[in-house]
């Protein structure tokens, strides 16, 4: 990986170059499947939202992550059941150099760094708007949305469930010549499929039972600004092509009203769900996909950018009342936080920083309805964690501590998804994806 100064205006952006890297199948009931990246970590599973998807079903939904870095790649098992193997040994989280090959399951994958390069430019700064991060994913990050943002193109932001895609969205209106009209924010999961178009479009008075005065739709309400379709994975398939059509026409009809009206807005879209994926099984229409990403960015997980964790702890510290600061977190704290996989992301960490601050020794941990909190699971048969190496024993304690939080908390709604969703302030989604790591039925 190479540096060298862009010639811009204003601070100096980097380039970076990174060796391209050759992912293949090359035994299993995948052979000959191949993707290259450069830069990107790759997630391979079973799951529709994995990069390399696979139908071995001795492959996890989420199996590990392949991530390009300099001189060579790491490797990260993303809680399989049946590992990473190489040359006969387990991995949990290595930095592998050169050609190798791995075992998941039946299927074996070869890595294969390439000679060619790929430029990556990345931001000379450590904040975009109020996104904060200082790690090169994100300076990528903040490269790309700099220029993205004084356009007109519509935005696709993607990523998992707290990494902040709706911040992304109002730090790219910000910085937009939008930016002093309406922001309106329309959340696809969280409207009624039979509400969602007039929602969406308006409504004439009479237009449907309950409809007793005109109603204008968020595309009017945006007028000359900015919508964010927040989870835009979840619109139904119904809309689609009717979002489709305004989006084409710049212009709305209202339910119940046969005249249209024009409308001026700049369409960003979230989703935490792989929407080229979704085009690929036929649940989201690829016309639709290519109109609402001509603009295209990945918000990277917490777990991909530790780096960043003394910035945005000392962030979540100083809009304490009174103000905290780093010095303040003791050491044990700091090692847990580094030791945790953080499934909810950034909002995770915020609710973990904001829970310190009130309760310190419960910083990471959930107690059940008698008070008690739930032990760990050892990290192994001995229960000596000095008998494994650290990264081990640190991965599979973040896992026990990940299925004894599971159980306490199913144990305290009773089994409900969507109560425990709300106390663990995580998404119902999330609580599913633990579930299936896990195999918690």
């Amino acid at each position: 990986m190479m540096a060298e100064e862009s010639t811009r205006a204003g601070p100096k952006a980097i380039l970076v170059r990174y060796a391209k890297t050759r992912i293949s199948v090359v035994q299993g009931a995948d052979a000959a499947l191949t993707l290259e990246t450069a830069s990107k970590a790759v997630r391979i599973g079973t799951s529709p939202e994995n990069d390399l998807v696979l139908t071995d079903d001795t492959v996890s939904r989420l199996h590990c992550a392949i991530e390009p870095i300099e001189g060579g790649f790491r490797v990260r098992d993303e809680g399989s059941r049946n590992g990473i193997l190489f040359s006969g040994t387990r991995l949990f989280d290595a930095v592998l150099h050169g050609p190798a090959h791995l075992t998941l399951g039946q299927t074996v994958i070869a890595v294969e760094p390439l000679a060619e390069t790929v430029a990556r430019e990345q931001s000379p700064l450590s904040r975009f708007g109020d996104l904060l991060g200082c790690s090169a994913p994100m300076r990528e990050l903040f490269a790309d949305l700099a220029r993205i943002a004084p356009s007109e193109l519509s935005l696709l932001i993607e990523g998992e469930t707290g990494t902040g895609k709706e911040l992304v969205a109002e730090s790219v209106h910000r910085a937009s010549p939008r930016a002093g009209k309406p922001y309106v924010v329309f959340d696809c999961s969280a409207v009624a499929s039979s509400l969602a178009e007039s929602e969406l479009f308006g409504h004439e008075r009479g237009a449907f039972t309950g409809a007793v005065a005109a109603r204008a739709g968020v595309f009017e309400q945006a007028d000359g600004g900015t919508i964010l379709l927040d989870e835009l994975g979840e619109l139904p398939r119904d809309l689609q092509p009717k979002l489709l059509r305004v989006l084409e026409k710049r212009e709305v009809r209202r339910v119940g009203s046969d005249r249209t009206i024009p409308v001026d807005v700049r369409i960003i879209s979230a989703t935490n769900r792989n929407l080229a994926a979704e085009v690929q099984r036929g649940t989201f229409r690829e016309d639709l996909y290519f109109r609402v990403a001509a603009g295209h960015v990945y918000v990277p997980p917490l777990r991909d950018r530790m780096q960043d964790l003394p910035m945005l702890v000392e962030h979540f510290l100083s809009l304490a009342q009174p103000p905290r600061i780093l010095a303040d977190v003791p050491a044990h704290v700091w090692e847990m936080f580094r030791a945790h996989r953080w499934p909810g992301n950034v909002r995770e960490l915020s609710n973990a920083v904001q829970r310190f601050l009130v309760t310190p020794e419960r910083a990471l941990t959930f107690s059940s309805g008698s008070g008690s909190t739930p032990p760990p699971e050892r990290p192994d048969a001995s229960g000596d964690p000095g008998l494994l190496p650290l990264r081990i024993a640190r991965h599979r304690a973040s896992d026990a501590f990940e299925r004894a939080y599971l159980r306490a908390l199913f144990a305290r709604t009773k089994g409900n998804i969507t109560r425990a969703a709300a106390l663990a302030e995580v998404s119902r989604q999330m609580i599913q994806k633990l579930m299936r790591k896990h195999d918690l039925g």
